[in-house]
Formats: structure tokens, C-alpha cells, sequence
């Protein structure tokens, strides 16, 4: 089996794994999509209380009907320009793992699109990115039509943050 062969294999196979249904949403201009599964629920933009010595990544905290959830900001993860909120702005409530537990936490985006199945073949491996390959956090590169959306591991997001 020459080189070839092995990296169309492996491909393949992450592919597999990233193909699904994914939820879809707006950050500016892009679209990003989280596997449905890890979504619990979308909440309009609730106030985010900060929190002195949070990751720099996290807005704050919500009171969720009594349950404090901490809220990451996309754009800040991403490296993007601040956005004012509009009446599209909100919360995607997820479910990551963290070691043995399940986690919740929220996801500040810019709007909401909708569901989409994705099937493998739509799917490619996320390219290096320079001289750095693509973040843990990406699973893939999904085509839709001309357009193309980031697929996203919501586990590997909160890799680096404390728990």
C-alpha cells in the first residue's frame, strides 16, 4: 500500500467520524457547525455576569433556571472583533466531557442557521494552517453548495481551560 492510499484511508476515516447532523451558526461573515448531540438547547442572549479571574475566553456566568452556566465567547476564541448583540445574538447551550464528567456550558454566537445533515463525503480533514496544523477543535471542513463551514469538536474547545 503506497502513502497515498494510507492518507486517503485515514481521511476517510475522520470523514466517517465527522459526518452527521450539525447544529449551524453564524460568527460575522463565517459558519461554524457542533455536532447536534452535544446541544442541549438555544437560549436567547441572556445578560453574562463576569467573573473576576475567568479564562479570557469566558464572558461570565447565567442563572439557567437555577443552575449557574459558564458562557464562552466565540469571537474571543477565534481571535475575532468584538460584535455588538442584536436580537440574533445567543446562547447554544452544550454538553462536553471533561475526564470522567459531563459538563454544560454556553456558547456565545452571533445567530443560529438550522440543522444540517452532513455526509462524509462532503467532508474534508481541516488544512494546516501555515506552518501549524489545524487546531484540535476543528473535525473538518464541511462543502455546502459553494460555501463551506467549520465543523467543531465542542470537547476540544475547552481543552485548555480549567474545569
Amino acid at each position: 500500500m503506497n502513502h497515498s492510499s494510507t492518507a486517503s484511508v485515514i481521511s476517510d476515516g475522520k470523514a466517517q467520524a465527522a459526518a452527521g447532523k450539525y447544529l449551524t451558526f453564524t460568527l460575522g461573515s463565517e459558519e461554524y457547525g457542533l455536532p447536534i448531540l452535544k446541544v442541549r438547547e438555544i437560549i436567547q442572549y441572556l445578560h453574562v455576569t463576569p467573573v473576576p479571574g475567568a479564562a479570557a475566553n469566558v464572558g461570565g456566568v447565567i442563572n439557567l433556571r437555577g443552575q449557574v452556566i459558564a458562557v464562552t465567547d466565540l469571537r474571543r476564541v477565534f481571535g475575532m472583533a468584538h460584535s455588538e448583540r442584536s436580537e440574533k445574538t445567543c446562547i447554544i447551550i452544550v454538553e462536553i466531557a471533561r475526564g470522567s464528567a459531563t459538563l454544560r456550558t454556553g456558547l456565545l454566537v452571533d445567530s443560529v442557521c438550522e440543522v444540517l445533515a452532513i455526509p462524509a463525503e462532503d467532508v474534508e480533514e481541516a488544512p494546516a494552517l501555515g506552518a501549524a496544523a489545524a487546531p484540535a477543535y476543528i473535525l473538518g471542513i464541511a462543502r455546502s453548495g459553494q460555501a463551506v463551514k467549520v465543523l467543531l469538536d465542542a470537547d476540544h474547545l475547552f481543552a485548555s481551560e480549567t474545569p
